[in-house]
């Protein structure tokens, strides 16, 4: 790219700060590394990014305080929504579009002043309901990768209300604001993750789409390593799971499972990593099922701590009906870990059964029966499944590595540039 430099904003942006900030902080950590970079981030992630050693040398960062609005409005939403995450994250990040409206102020000053970038990358958000005023700079403006626009399961209408998803009906107002602002009018690309989310952009638009999944993995830090041994019929078999423990996770489906196997005499043990608002009623779930024992709840844990788990694993499961994305399976399958999911969602289009078992959802009794008997099955096969997860690590370096990410990144930016310079011809 030109001696310009790259313009790369990201609202939530740092280390071991949540996912959508981890994605930010790894597309900074990154392409610092290859090139100039001028970081647009909140001030509320100064604390963790100084930490990690921020700013990065050859980079700089501008931060972004909005924090008199953003901090009553997350107070608010907790208080709305004591029992959903999802939607006290989607409440609050309301925030963004004053993050958003007051970086292209900041920015337009620094422009006007003489400063010069070759090209506008918005990284997080990852989704469709946060449209961006920033394309009026007047730079070539990449947006995403973006993943959403996925719909509610039907026959878990149970666990939908109680995320609140009836909130995320309010995202279909993003369309008329994506229009007013011009985001993807403007965005001289745009990065969609998967099928759904290319299906949620106006038709119009779709010529200056490419697809490229949100998530990445550390390869470095994912490593295969062998399969525990289950030559032993009397050996556990070892199932994880992390994640939050919150509504549309169900582990309680995958605790329901381990019950069943339990009564068919297959000796399994489970791990929860992870935490959340439903712990200590899934917890007593286990109890009750009388597979306290068999159960372990250890929290949330470090990210090292989890690369951990899932060597001592012999399978990842993660029966969550409603999942955009799905990071956490492509670290299993980085570990050479078989993986189980829903095929719905980002699972669907990142699981197939070549790398461990993606099952139908149509309702809870249908999940839970289909998780026991393949479950046990990988009890009774062992060696199917290890081949399973050698393959899964195999797609993992071939598509999902953050190397492989940001080289195709740096080649779309390349390509924006030759594409202005002709324009300039």
């Amino acid at each position: 790219m030109s001696v310009g430099g790259l313009l790369l904003v990201a609202y939530q942006c740092g280390p071991g700060m949540g996912s959508v900030s981890q994605i930010g902080w790894e597309w900074y950590s990154r392409l610092a590394a290859e090139q100039a970079v001028t970081l647009v981030t909140h001030v509320r992630n100064r604390a963790a990014l100084e930490a990690a050693g921020a700013p990065l040398a050859g980079s700089e960062i501008i931060y972004i305080d909005t924090e008199w609005f953003a901090g009553p409005l997350y107070r608010l939403a907790c208080r709305l929504f004591p029992r959903s995450e999802h939607s006290v994250f989607l409440v609050s990040s309301l925030d963004y579009f004053l993050f958003d409206f007051s970086s292209w102020r900041a920015l337009r000053r620094r422009l006007a002043a003489g400063a010069i970038w070759s090209v506008l990358h918005r990284v997080t958000p990852v989704t469709l309901a946060a449209p961006t005023w920033l394309g009026r700079l007047g730079l070539p403006t990449v947006i995403g990768p973006l993943n959403s626009g996925l719909s509610d399961p039907q026959g878990f209408g149970a666990v939908m209300r109680d995320e609140s998803t009836w909130l995320l009906k309010v995202r279909n107002l993003s369309r008329l604001l994506d229009a007013a602002l011009g985001s993807s009018k403007r965005a001289a690309r745009i990065l969609t993750a998967t099928h759904t989310t290319l299906m949620a952009i106006a038709p119009r638009h779709h010529a200056r789409c490419r697809m490229m999944l949100e998530n990445g993995v550390e390869l470095t830090r994912f490593v295969p390593t062998p399969w525990p041994a289950l030559a032993d019929g009397n050996a556990p078999l070892r199932i994880l799971f992390v994640g939050r423990l919150v509504p549309v996770k169900c582990l309680d489906l995958l605790l329901r499972a381990l019950a069943n196997l339990r009564g068919r005499g297959v000796p399994a043990q489970l791990t929860v990593v992870g935490d959340g608002p439903l712990r200590s009623e899934w917890e007593a779930l286990a109890t009750s099922l009388g597979i306290a024992a068999e159960t372990s709840f250890v929290g949330a844990q470090p990210i090292d701590a989890v690369a951990a788990q899932m060597r001592a694993c012999h399978v990842f499961c993660l029966p969550s009906v409603r999942e955009s994305g799905g990071a956490v399976l492509l670290e299993a399958m980085a570990s050479a870990r078989p993986v189980i999911a829903l095929n719905y969602g980002g699972p669907g289009e990142i699981v197939s059964n070549d790398f461990g078992a993606l099952l139908p959802l149509h309702s809870p009794a249908q999940v839970v029966a289909d998780l026991t008997d393949t479950l046990a099955g990988i009890h009774a096969a062992p060696e199917d499944w290890r081949r399973k997860g050698e393959a899964g690590r195999r797609q993992v370096e071939q598509r999902y590595s953050w190397p492989a990410k940001i080289a195709a990144a740096q080649h779309t930016y390349n390509e924006l540039v030759v594409e202005r310079n002709l324009s300039c011809c």
